[in-house]
């Protein structure tokens, strides 16, 4: 979860917008978020229709958005809303977003594992271990520079990344440290964000432009 701090609003033909103090770099149009403490009318739930980089005016008769090209403001944030119109002012409050990461699925770490879930219990900790993955691998990216799409994954080679990562939590239930094992046999150490997972993710390395 992610939170802005508000600088200015404005409302025009049932569009508002609002300004940030800081870019919001991990929002993208058709994320939801949530304002609060702005006032009765900007404040609820909606969904990211554009980040305008320029003063938005309105609306024309085709539906397109217009925007004053003399005029540039950073971090905005455009969204629907059916309302009287409102001048641009400064403004408070702040704008929360939570981002949830959907590059791969539970199906897809089962077939990695080459396994066929034996009971509903499965089923749930395999969905978890790919929810898990999904959030961890995500924010390891963004802590190294790259800047991701939440819902579409970058490249192949991510995507492997993120579904061996889940199969090491899979493969791991049961253990506190490694691997779960039963044979009464130590086994050897095992980490499952692995040199060649972050090879595959692209992590902890320098990002060259």
């Amino acid at each position: 979860m992610a939170v802005y701090s508000v600088y200015q609003k404005y409302l025009t033909d049932n569009y508002a917008v609002v300004v940030l103090q800081t870019n919001a770099e991990p929002l993208e149009i058709g994320q939801s978020f949530t304002l609060a403490s702005v006032d009765a009318t900007f404040n609820g739930t909606y969904v990211v229709r554009a980040l305008p980089q320029y003063y938005f005016s309105g609306v024309d008769l085709q539906g397109f958005f217009l925007y004053n090209l003399e005029l540039p403001i950073a971090n905005q944030v455009l969204f629907a809303k059916t309302a009287d119109n409102v001048e641009i002012v400064a403004a408070t409050g702040t704008l929360t977003t939570s981002i949830t990461c959907t590059w791969i699925t539970a199906g897809q770490i089962e077939d990695w594992l080459g396994i066929g879930t034996a009971t509903a219990a499965d089923t749930a900790f395999l969905t978890s271990c790919a929810s898990a993955a999904n959030a961890f691998c995500f924010r390891r990216r963004q802590e190294n520079g790259w800047k991701d799409s939440a819902t579409t994954v970058p490249s192949n080679d991510v995507s492997l990344g993120v579904i061996m990562y889940g199969g090491a939590l899979y493969r791991q239930r049961g253990g506190i440290t490694d691997f779960a094992s039963f044979d009464g046999l130590g086994t050897g150490n095992t980490f499952g964000l692995s040199p060649l997972v972050k090879q595959l993710l692209a992590i902890d390395r320098p990002q060259v432009a």
